[in-house]
């Protein structure tokens, strides 16, 4: 009998000790919803999770996990003693390999589309969700330990801007869901000098040439053969951001600038078109002018891009609208942007006279010709004052002789 009183009173001591750093905590109780707080960021999720209603129910932090997934090290959480009260915090970056390692779910919803893109597909978001729950480790047939779980969702736009001023490029992260489930795709803008698209644009300090041309592409990595890259819109502003400054349309749908020329585009998992550099006016008093490129980009099926293509002898909505029931065939608008692309202006002509080596010989036949007939003029006046005077002098002598 002893020897098991003892035994029971060991085991006391030692789960009195293993909850000792929360004994005196406020949080040291039953769980609540408001026990996790979830940051939705730009580029990763964070959870934190109060540590001591897990010590409550007599479980620590390495006995919680993201979906249960206890067996991987990234998708347990790691516990802050320093901070009060006490947390446990989970962290995972938005892409879809880190999504999905924890058996993250990824979900698409769609929305009626508003605004500038209200006549195109739906609105589409994307909801990563997933739960933190508890696994008994010393659980057999039976566990006295109830399980603990706390549920966390976040919802983004399908929109992510995300500037590389280094490449010069931006990407956008944009979310869509084929048959197989949902994945991440990375879309990017590159500048090149050449139709092959095999040179890219060097962009000089001192600026581009006025009427330069310029070649686009906007390519999607990380993407499956069922979707292509579609450009709805591509506009030029003074500004880095594609709203509140001036902006000119290289094109919106069929209408399109005479020096824009479009190549692929809807029909690969890439689109290209170019153009010919130029400057705004608002510019005029400046020895450069620099402005950036911003192309509403959207994916959608291989066989349905077909339909979102242009029709520009239909008209409105009923060319361009997107039925709910076609569900993923499209994902939303994204807007993919340029680094600085720079102009400048040349130097105001001015006529400069020039003389060549031939000018100057003619030059020097001419000046010495004028020389030489000054000088015969010269010597032919001076032999007539010559002859005049011998004569005079003559003359004068026979009229002395006669009179004498």
């Amino acid at each position: 009998m002893w020897p098991a009183l003892l035994v029971c009173q060991l085991v006391l001591i030692l789960q009195s000790e293993a909850q000792s750093p929360c004994l005196t905590r406020p949080t040291f109780r039953d769980p609540d919803n408001s026990d996790i707080t979830v940051v939705c960021g730009t580029n990763r999720m964070e959870l934190q999770i109060l540590l001591c209603p897990l010590y409550f129910y007599g479980y620590n932090e390495s006995m919680a996990a993201l979906n249960g997934q206890f067996g991987k090290p990234e998708c347990r959480g790691t516990a802050d003693w320093t901070v009060d009260p006490p947390v446990m915090k989970f962290q995972f970056y938005i892409t879809e390999p880190y999504i999905s390692v924890c058996a993250n779910k990824l979900t698409i919803t769609e929305e009626i589309g508003t605004g500038l893109f209200s006549d195109f597909s739906s609105v589409q978001s994307v909801n990563i969700s997933g739960m933190v729950s508890t696994q008994d480790p010393n659980a057999g047939t039976i566990t006295y330990r109830q399980e603990m779980k706390y549920l966390f969702s976040c919802r983004y736009p399908l929109q992510y801007l995300v500037n590389n001023t280094e490449m010069s490029v931006s990407g956008v992260s944009l979310a869509i869901k084929d048959n197989n489930g949902s994945f991440i795709s990375t879309l990017s803008l590159a500048l090149f000098e050449d139709f092959t698209y095999t040179t890219r644009l060097f962009m000089p300090p001192t600026g581009l040439m006025l009427k330069t041309r310029v070649f686009v592409e906007v390519r999607a990595t990380n993407l499956t053969e069922r979707f292509n890259v579609l450009l709805d819109r591509c506009h030029a502003t003074t500004s880095p951001y594609p709203g509140n400054s001036t902006s000119f349309d290289l094109f919106v749908g069929c209408n399109r600038d005479l020096q824009t020329i479009m190549g692929v585009n809807g029909e690969q998992q890439l689109a290209r078109f170019s153009f010919e550099t130029f400057r705004f006016v608002e510019h005029r008093n400046r020895t450069v002018s620099t402005f950036y490129l911003h192309c509403a980009t959207r994916l959608c099926e291989s066989s349905f891009c077909r339909s979102l293509r242009q029709n520009c002898t239909s008209s409105g909505r009923k060319r361009r609208a997107v039925q709910s029931d076609q569900g993923t065939s499209v994902s939303d608008v994204a807007m993919v942007s340029s680094g600085a692309i720079i102009t400048k202006v040349d130097e105001p002509f001015v006529p400069v006279a020039t003389v060549s080596k031939d000018q100057k010989q003619d030059k020097a036949v001419v000046g010495i010709s004028v020389a030489a007939g000054v000088f015969g003029g010269l010597c032919v006046i001076m032999l007539a004052v010559l002859i005049f005077k011998l004569r005079k002098d003559k003359f004068t002598t026979d009229k002395s002789n006669l009179f004498h």
